[in-house]
């Protein structure tokens, strides 16, 4: 069960960044602010609930999804390794090409929805799919976006929307786990 909230916290933290990051002009400031407070006690109270489940004890979900030996190492790290080189890569051709700055939140999002399609395969957890393309297809209306006028909007569909996806998925994990906890 370890092994698998850490993913969920990897993920419910970058969601929380993702919002906290892009939570800004052209958003109303008070609303930017109320969604980067929202997204930090989601994240403070999903923490709460893995860490009361942890200490309930009892069996992780059993679900029809096998958990993995080891899910850090072998394939993993190859599709982590893949999702730097795109990223980084990625970023710097947009760059060289002379795209807005905002397609940067775009290409993140979309090559990180992407590294959870393929971990979907090394893990075998089909949960992770949806938070997958939603956020594959997140980054790429961001970079359609960046070639309209609503480029300025980027920030909000590809990285605070993301970022409620990822924190979404990981309250749904979180949520899980804490119920299988719970002794009859």
């Amino acid at each position: 069960m370890l092994q698998r909230m850490s993913g969920v916290f990897i993920g419910a933290l970058f969601g929380t960044v993702f919002v906290v990051a892009n939570a800004h002009e052209p958003l109303n400031p008070a609303i930017g602010i109320a969604l980067r407070v929202l997204a930090v006690l989601t994240f403070a109270g999903l923490l709460t609930l893995a860490l009361r489940a942890g200490r309930r004890g009892g069996p992780a979900p059993d679900d029809a999804e096998a958990p993995q030996a080891d899910w850090f190492r072998g394939r993993f790290a190859f599709v982590v390794g893949a999702e730097a080189v795109l990223l980084v890569g990625g970023n710097l051709a947009l760059r060289a090409a002379g795209a807005p700055e905002q397609t940067a939140v775009a290409w993140i999002a979309l090559i990180v929805g992407l590294h959870f399609i393929a971990l979907m395969a090394v893990w075998k957890r089909r949960s992770i799919v949806v938070p997958g393309a939603t956020l594959t297809a997140l980054g790429a209306i961001g970079l359609g976006m960046a070639a309209t006028s609503a480029v300025v909007w980027v920030p909000f569909v590809s990285g605070v929307l993301s970022g409620v996806a990822l924190l979404g998925g990981c309250a749904y994990a979180i949520t899980a786990t804490y119920r299988s906890t719970a002794r009859p």
